[in-house]
């Protein structure tokens, strides 16, 4: 099974690392080169409404997001393209390790062979186990979140085709908005243990700081939409995490 790896181009020693422990563990990478946002100008961002994007988010799109966003949609497209039945999608900010594919195999094996399993999490809070795997490992969705991170992702060809479609136009980040099964209708579901860790690449993000979101807030009554959709997305967020698979 291939492992698509979206790296920009200015990030070759991120590219370097990731193909040296892939001749270690023998794994199949393909480089997805990441769209650098802060190379595309407002008005060329395709799929994209800033004030969509406010009323949601409460404030406005960085750079880096739209860049995040964009490069996974490319590596889903490349996915697909091949016809292969499913595929990790990572960043390459994390590290492989030998037991990445059987164990993330074994997940999508557990959901039913059908739908998206998130590797790699920042944070599980109110986690409800579904099922474990032949690994071993805890499949569940969280009663609340976000959880934080695409960074690593297994996915079939039928949900990749779904995501690809149902993530435009660009409303959340993509992180925010991979795990929404309840809008995007595909099978999600998260590990409760990370199945790979994160590499010394982690603290040197490319998409921004607390500084620059603090800079793109509004005010806390301009954000009320905001407070309002993030209220109702918790209530479905409870009712799928509780309903059936």
């Amino acid at each position: 099974m291939r492992v698509y790896v979206i790296n920009l181009d200015r990030s070759p020693d991120r590219w370097e690392r990731l193909c040296s422990q892939a001749a270690e563990f023998d794994l199949d990478i393909t480089r997805i080169p990441g769209i650098d946002g802060k190379a595309v100008a407002d008005q060329d961002r395709v799929d994209f409404q800033q004030k969509s994007f406010i009323y949601h988010n409460g404030r406005k799109l960085l750079p880096g997001e739209y860049g995040c966003y964009r490069s996974h949609l490319l590596a889903l497209e490349q996915f697909v393209a091949t016809g292969d039945r499913m595929a990790i999608i990572m960043e390459d900010d994390i590290e492989l390790n030998e037991r990445l594919i059987p164990r993330a195999i074994a997940a999508m094996d557990s959901i039913g062979g059908t739908g998206l399993v998130k590797l790699v999490n920042h944070r599980l809070v109110g986690f409800k186990q579904v099922c474990e795997t032949a690994e071993h490992d805890v499949i569940g969705r969280c009663m609340h979140g976000p959880q934080g991170s695409a960074a690593c992702y297994i996915v079939d060809r039928k949900a990749a085709m779904k995501l690809l479609v149902t993530l435009k136009p660009l409303l959340l980040p993509y992180d925010v908005a991979l795990e929404r099964g309840w809008s995007t209708g595909i099978g999600t579901f998260a590990t409760l243990e990370n199945l790979a860790e994160f590499s010394p690449y982690r603290s040197d993000t490319t998409i921004g700081n607390r500084a620059h979101y603090r800079a793109v807030k509004r005010h806390f009554l301009l954000r009320m939409s905001t407070h309002w959709f993030r209220t109702c997305d918790q209530l479905r967020r409870w009712r799928y995490a509780v309903g059936s698979r």
